[in-house]
């Protein structure tokens, strides 16, 4: 398994026009074979502090969400949303036994 986490942020003001990109990209991703989670959430201190976690199956599902379309509307939006400083860290790992 592939788990992304990391970080983005944008102008807290601007958080409630962000949510319907932010939406359609979580809904997109969350729908290709391969994802296992998807999301993002709002830090409780930090406005405008955006925490992504991502799991993905296999490297090959994490490779073809980058040549996706939603993932290319979402980041072509960047700018307007005034989004900066977007760290992302990769981890492999195997998921618990339940």
């Amino acid at each position: 398994m592939i788990v992304v986490t990391g970080t983005f942020r944008l102008p807290a003001a601007g958080l409630v026009d962000a949510l319907p990109a932010m939406a359609a990209m979580v809904t997109a991703s969350r729908a290709e074979p391969g994802c296992i989670a998807y999301a993002y959430a709002q830090d409780l201190f930090e406005p405008g502090l955006i925490h992504v976690v991502e799991r993905w199956r296999d490297r090959a599902a994490l490779a073809a969400h980058f040549e996706t379309p939603h993932l290319a509307a979402w980041r072509a939006q960047f700018a307007a949303l005034g989004i900066t400083g977007r760290t992302l860290e990769l981890m492999e790992g195997e998921a618990e036994p339940t």
